[in-house]
């Protein structure tokens, strides 16, 4: 036999082999598994629901407004008489104002001034918001309320008394007055530290000389005016208990650092911040080592940058009446009003002078059209003002009476505590 055919003959048989190796058996194949349709994988994403935008309805009272109600609800105003006037008709109506200041000469007695206050509430009836009806009652020497009511003890002599339970009692006693008689916002405690025995303006409207005193009783006092439902608003910040200039007649000049500041007259106001104040008013005081150009109340520097960012107080910012000596030996009120703002300022107070107050609304109104005063701005201290409206329910419903000798006990029971 041929080497050929011996190769072949080897080559079939290696084939046959293989062959075989794979042919199939017979045994039954696997059936496939059987899954049950609810089990079945999907190639569809899950799609999660959009969480539902909760709706702010500030936000939407606001994005509703005009610019004259926006502007408006950033002036507060005094208006003449003690009874409602076409001046205060016209504020209400055509500028849509954000409420009134009513100061002694408004007031004659309890029923007469009940009577004004529910005038300037009904006038109010068609505006979406509803007015800041304010006042300066601290007690002392200054006090506000009519002479039916008996006198509530300054600040200083609540100080020396030292008891946080007495303070409080003055405290509910000062908010229960001032609301019973329909008043919604207060311009006080003072927070100013009477470190300056020359001091023509604050003197005993001052709880002490150091910042414990003034802390501990400032914050008993505040706490106290807004359990009644009464606005509180802090005041005179960045400080002015250390000047010799009264501040109505001329501009005070506080020669401190920021350091300085920082380690006495910001403290209680870093505790009232700590602490929800409500509003705080800034003071008009030219503290030249921060801002040497411009007092407190229109300072960028100090309203913005110390108060708002360093300090973190996001609540509502009110100035000092802006036709005061400080403000107006110095400045054009409207200009000096739309820099407060600018500034970071919520409220402009002019708290006299039907023209001047006409002259700042035409100049906030002028900067918000040009863009001086951006939109996001005026919106921001919009939504400030009516979040403080809405936290205490603000309305104009009238106040039927007022028990003026339920209020006096309450007083004499206050009084009594601190004897």
């Amino acid at each position: 036999m041929s080497k050929k055919i011996v190769a072949i003959l080897s080559i079939l048989i290696i084939c046959a082999s293989c062959s075989k190796a794979n042919a199939p058996t017979n045994q039954a194949p696997s059936p496939a598994p059987i899954v049950s349709p609810s089990l079945q994988p999907t190639t569809e994403p899950t799609v999660e629901p959009e969480p539902t935008e909760t709706i702010d309805p500030i936000k939407e009272q606001i994005a509703a407004m005009t610019l004259d109600e926006k502007i408006g609800q950033m002036v507060l105003v005094g208006l003449e008489g003690t009874t409602i006037q076409d001046d205060a008709k016209k504020m209400i109506e055509q500028y849509r104002i954000g409420g009134f200041i009513l100061y002694k000469d408004n007031m004659t007695d309890a029923a007469q001034t009940l009577k004004l206050l529910n005038q300037l509430k009904a006038a109010n009836e068609a505006n979406t918001a509803p007015l800041w009806l304010s006042l300066d009652q601290e007690g002392g020497k200054v006090s506000r309320m009519p002479e039916q009511f008996i006198k509530l003890p300054p600040a200083a002599d609540v100080g020396r008394v030292n008891e946080a339970a007495y303070t409080k009692l003055i405290g509910e006693a000062l908010g229960e007055e001032v609301h019973a008689l329909g008043f919604n916002m207060d311009f006080a405690p003072v927070l100013d530290i009477n470190s300056n025995p020359k001091n023509p303006v604050i003197g005993n409207r001052s709880f002490g000389a150091d910042p414990d005193t003034v802390i501990s009783h400032g914050m008993e006092t505040m706490k106290a005016i807004q359990s009644k439902q009464v606005a509180a608003v802090v005041k005179h910040f960045p400080g002015h208990g250390d000047t010799s200039v009264d501040s109505h007649l001329d501009l005070p000049v506080v020669n401190k650092t920021r350091q300085q500041l920082e380690a006495f007259e910001l403290l209680p106001f870093v505790r009232a911040i700590k602490q929800n104040a409500d509003a705080i008013m800034v003071a008009h005081l030219l503290i030249p080592k921060i801002d040497e150009k411009y007092p407190a109340s229109i300072s960028k520097k100090i309203i913005k940058d110390m108060l708002r960012d360093d300090l973190g107080y996001e609540g509502v910012v009110i100035t000092d009446d802006m036709t005061m000596g400080g403000i107006t030996e110095h400045f054009n009120v409207g200009q000096a009003a739309v820099r407060s703002i600018q500034a970071g300022s919520d409220i402009i107070l002019i708290g006299h002078d039907n023209a001047i107050q006409l002259s700042v609304l035409k100049a906030l109104k002028q900067s918000a059209r040009d863009g001086d005063i951006p939109k996001d701005m005026l919106d921001q201290s919009v939504y400030r003002i009516l979040k403080l409206k809405a936290k205490y329910q603000l309305a104009d419903t009238p106040v039927k009476s007022i028990d003026v000798k339920a209020v006096n006990k309450q007083i004499e029971a206050a009084l009594a505590a601190g004897k």
